[in-house]
């Protein structure tokens, strides 16, 4: 367990590890505010043993340069071979946005989970990504006229989103299939409530993406805009047939938010055969003591590094303890 007051250093080591298993911040900063003010770049060096084996990783962030990143000194040009290294399951306060956020929170926790469990889907989630940017940038540019060069390179960002677009939406198609008993059980176990949770996922078009790309040229040219693809595409989660993000009790939502976590971490385990890393950045300072001690009871084995400004939660019983002071070990 890691304690500190306010402002100690406690997330910005967590977020250190979970860049190693994700290459970017779980809290969605951008790489520039990852480095010191004044620095021209940091490393994050993590060395991680599994099995009696020990792998050394290292990144080097130096915006707005791309990441340089080593597996035992050798340089890593793909991001998967990294990322297959060390894998992370992060609680945090700010969780609750899976519910009660828009549609963009669930989507990134489904990917995330995806190349945590396949870390070759991250150059299809990068490409994505990538030719949406793209595209976007010409359905501007284009001002709602479609003249015949648009039109060509239209053609071409269309072929490389319906390949990758489809991709991602498979992959997340069966994620989601395979996730919702863990994520199901998870909720049960934390609330005692027999009707559990549900998770669907919902395309936001129909038949293949090429064909629905086809069809929405014309709005897309005209509201200068990608309007359909994955990016659109939504996770719902309900739990008696009830909304989780309208109908249900914020004290219920905490713990659908921990359903989700907890099922994503046995996935993963089931999956890889190893468990990720449980990362826990005050995880506890939002929950009631029943829940707490709920959650306590559910944490899976492996190893798990939990933050805390506070006294240690009730059912806790760490094996060691560390101090931050001013981002520094003092004890």
């Amino acid at each position: 367990m890691v304690s500190g007051e306010n402002g100690a250093g406690k997330t910005s080591l967590l977020e250190a590890i979970a860049y190693g298993s994700m290459l970017r911040s779980f809290r969605g900063s951008p790489r520039e505010a990852l480095v010191r003010t004044g620095a021209a770049g940091t490393t994050v060096r993590l060395e991680v043993t599994d099995a009696g084996r020990r792998t050394l990783l290292e990144i080097g962030i130096s915006p707005p340069a791309r990441d340089q990143v080593s597996r035992n000194k050798q340089r890593v040009n793909r991001g998967h071979e990294l990322l297959e290294a060390i894998r992370t399951t992060i609680f945090t306060p700010d969780d609750m946005v899976l519910v009660k956020g828009g549609p963009q929170e669930r989507r990134d926790y489904l990917d995330d989970l995806a190349v945590a469990i396949r870390p070759r889907l991250l150059p299809v989630r990068q490409a994505v990504e990538r030719v949406l940017r793209q595209r976007n940038v010409l359905l501007r540019q284009a001002a709602g006229r479609e003249s015949r060069e648009v039109a060509a390179t239209l053609d071409v960002w269309d072929e490389q989103l319906a390949r990758a677009g489809s991709e991602l939406t498979e992959a997340r198609e069966a994620l989601v299939s395979a996730l919702g008993p863990h994520v199901s059980s998870a909720f049960t176990r934390l609330t005692g409530i027999d009707d559990g949770l549900a998770i669907d996922y919902r395309r936001c078009y129909s038949s293949e993406l090429s064909e629905a790309l086809a069809r929405a040229r014309r709005e897309d040219l005209k509201r200068q805009v990608t309007t359909v693809g994955p990016h659109r595409d939504e996770l719902t989660v309900s739990s008696g047939g009830l909304d989780a993000r309208t109908r249900l009790s914020q004290g219920r939502q905490r713990c659908v938010t921990l359903a989700l976590r907890l099922g994503a971490h046995s996935i993963v385990t089931e999956r890889s055969g190893t468990p990720p890393v449980l990362l826990l950045d005050d995880a506890f300072s939002e929950l009631d003591d029943a829940t707490a001690r709920a959650l306590v009871r559910e944490l899976p084995t492996g190893q798990a590094i939990l933050t805390t400004a506070g006294p240690t939660p009730p059912g806790a019983q760490p094996d060691a303890m560390v101090e931050l002071r001013d981002g520094r070990i003092v004890s």
